[in-house]
């Protein structure tokens, strides 16, 4: 009989969280919440925060953007790239 490893044992101390334990959902995201009916692309502060180091954009979770806001930044940062505002990649 093979012994398990400590880490593939269940103790009291390895319980599996149970869905959505400690998770705070949030009301709005942050452009509903200040009532922005445009994203600009010019706006390269607020664009840089959504996208990673490697210029990928990041998704709605990991933002917390609605759906309707994630198509206005994402427009936004395709504009902003195609006037050399922000980089394809890095």
């Amino acid at each position: 009989m093979a012994q398990m490893s400590p880490r593939n044992k269940r103790g009291p101390g390895n319980r599996r969280k149970k869905f959505g334990a400690g998770v705070r959902e949030q009301s709005q995201c942050r452009f509903c919440r200040e009532k922005v009916k445009y994203v600009d692309y010019k706006d390269i502060d607020t664009l840089q925060k959504l996208l990673t180091n490697r210029g990928k954009i990041f998704s709605r979770k990991r933002s917390g953007n609605c759906a309707k806001c994630q198509r206005k930044v994402q427009r936004a940062i395709k504009r902003a790239r195609f006037m050399a505002l922000l980089p394809f990649t890095t």
